[in-house]
Parts: C-alpha cells; structure tokens; sequence
C-alpha cells in the first residue's frame, strides 16, 4: 500500500486514539491506512528461556492488537482500506523504515512499555524529525473540534516545512489556521540595544517578519482563514497555551533559535510533553518554502 497513512499501535487506548486519528487523516487525504504492530526480535532469540508455545502466543497477541486496531479503524472510517503488518525490529528503527515512503506516521502519546508493546513516550521522541514524513503524536483523550489549526512559525527557512503542512491541513479540513511566533526579551534585546531599541520597536520587528514569512502561504492558500499571533512568550509556553483551543499543533523538527525563537529541536519535544491537542513534527527537509512550490 503506497504512500498510506501509518499508524504504530500495541493496544494500548493511546494507541487506538492514535488509529483513529490516523484513520480520520487517510480519509481526508484519499489514502489508505496502514496499521503496524512491532515485536523486538531478542523475545526469538532465547531458545533456553523461552516456555513451549511462547511464540506462538506472542503470534497470536500481535495479530489480537492488529485486529483490534483495525476494528477501532473500520469503525470511524468504514469504507477505508487497512492493511495490518506484525514488524520485527526495533520499535524505532521498524517505525522509520514503515514512515519512509508514508504520507504521515501516527503513534499514541505513551504505550503499555515492555517488549510487548511500543514504549510510545521514547518512541514519538525517537521518531518525530527522523522520519521522513510528519509525524503526529496523538493523545489518549478524545480531541474536541475546534475548527482551528495552530502552528507555530519564528520566520527561518525551518519553519516553511510547518508552515506548509499547516495550511495544507488546513485547507483539506475547511478549518482556521493560527500562526503563532512567539519571542522573548532576554532573546531580541541584545540585537537592538546598541540602537536603544525599546520592546515596542522589538515588538513591530517580530511581527514585520512574521508577516513576510506567511506573505507567500497567504497567496497559495488564500481560502484558508489565517489569525497571525505574535506573542511576548516563550514558544512553548505560547503554543501549548494555544493548543488548548486547536485540533492539531504544527511544530518544525527544529529552528533557527536566537532571535524570536528557541531551537524547535527543544519546542518541538516541549510541545509533545505539554500540549493538549494532538502533535504534528514537520521535518524540514520534506518540503519546499512556499515561493519555490508554487507552481506544483
């Protein structure tokens, strides 16, 4: 199944929200789903410490969390196409390699752990800005409907990936889009205070570039409803604050840091551990800024 949704589940609830999530997103994106279960290869490989029938049991509980996960599939999306897959592997690696011709990889907040299961609290951290493609990282609970995307912006080439997949989402969902770049004194200051610049001046000079870097995506996106936010905050603290309204938070892999940002290599694993709605990580290296796209 080419270029499918995949969705890493091991049967525990935050898993299954995720495969929710992740079949909701197939649906909108005309695609298929993929549901991936993966089972460390050491649990084959200790002949003397393994009971009679352990693997064949370990079998069967693979394909029983693969079932479920395609039941909980076919019930929010009937007419989807779900493929099932047991993969050997490490969970990491296996992850990666299932996501490298993917469309999105979807994984739960945090998993049951052990050798059974994804220890989905390490895993979403080692795989979201490895992959190469987003990955969302959704919660246990339910998410409400807002109607509104977040994602979070600090004016570098980085942050086109985000910006893109943002509108993108957005516009498949008939949704609002929230941009938020946030900026904090201690970080903008040093650049201005040979020229006495005061917070106001900070203020016009983060806001001037974030209205360039959303310029082009305004034009190549211009049905979808923008509110840009330029916030004295720092960015974590903006954009889990905004996900509390939002029905997905779109961070970069990583940033520029300095002015008007930290790295979104430390926001993008801050907004995993805080934010309230569910986690979209945008490598950079999948996209293109939106003047180099726009005749695609």
């Amino acid at each position: 199944m080419n270029r499918s949704v995949v969705v890493g589940v091991d049967g525990s609830p935050p898993s299954l929200a995720a495969v929710r999530w992740a079949a909701e997103d197939a649906v909108r994106r005309r695609r298929g789903l993929r549901v991936v279960h993966v089972v460390d290869p050491w649990v084959f490989d200790q002949p003397l410490a393994t009971p009679p029938g352990f693997r064949d049991s370990l079998s069967e509980l693979s394909g029983n969390v693969l079932a479920d996960a395609a039941r909980e599939a076919a019930e929010r999306a009937p007419a989807l196409a779900v493929e099932a897959a047991t993969l050997t592997g490490t969970v990491r690696e296996q992850l990666l390699i299932a996501a490298k011709d993917a469309e999105a990889l979807v994984v739960g907040s945090r998993g049951l752990g052990g050798f059974l299961g994804l220890v989905l609290g390490s895993v979403s951290m080692g795989v979201a800005g490895r992959a190469g493609c987003p990955v969302v990282v959704v919660r246990h609970t339910e998410p409400a409907a807002y109607g509104e995307i977040v994602v979070g912006h600090d004016a570098s080439p980085e942050s086109e990936a985000a910006l893109e997949y943002a509108f993108e989402e957005a516009a498949r969902r008939r949704a609002a889009l929230r941009a938020v770049y946030a900026w904090q004194v201690d970080s903008m200051l040093p650049m201005f205070g040979a020229y006495g610049a005061d917070l106001e001046r900070v203020y016009e000079f983060g806001a001037r570039a974030a209205q360039e870097q959303l310029s082009p995506w305004r034009e190549k996106f211009p049905h979808v409803r923008v509110r840009d936010s330029v916030v004295q905050a720092h960015p974590i603290e903006a954009l889990c604050r905004a996900s509390t309204e939002a029905d997905l938070l779109v961070v970069g892999s990583r940033g520029r840091g300095g002015l008007g940002s930290a790295v979104l290599g430390s926001v993008s694993h801050g907004v995993l551990h805080h934010a309230y709605s569910p986690v979209a990580v945008v490598c950079s290296r999948t996209v293109r800024p939106a003047e180099e796209g726009r005749d695609r």
